[in-house]
């Protein structure tokens, strides 16, 4: 299962609003809406989020076990 709690939290910390992020990387309302339902987006979303925000993946996703 995926969670983005790594992402709201990195957001918090640089004071960043959930639609800065959305303007800054370029991504749909669709995919945030992904994103608040631990749903999986691409790869490559991931990967412009963490070059915007300047850090690695494991500031944005975190995998959890399913039990």
């Amino acid at each position: 299962m995926v969670s983005y709690k790594p992402l709201w939290h990195t957001l918090i910390d640089r004071d960043m609003k959930k639609m800065e992020l959305v303007e800054k990387v370029g991504m749909s309302r669709a995919t945030l809406s992904k994103l608040n339902n631990d749903q999986y987006v691409s790869l490559e979303v991931l990967d412009r989020i963490c070059e915007v925000l300047e850090c690695p993946i494991q500031d944005v996703v975190k995998i959890e076990n399913g039990e």
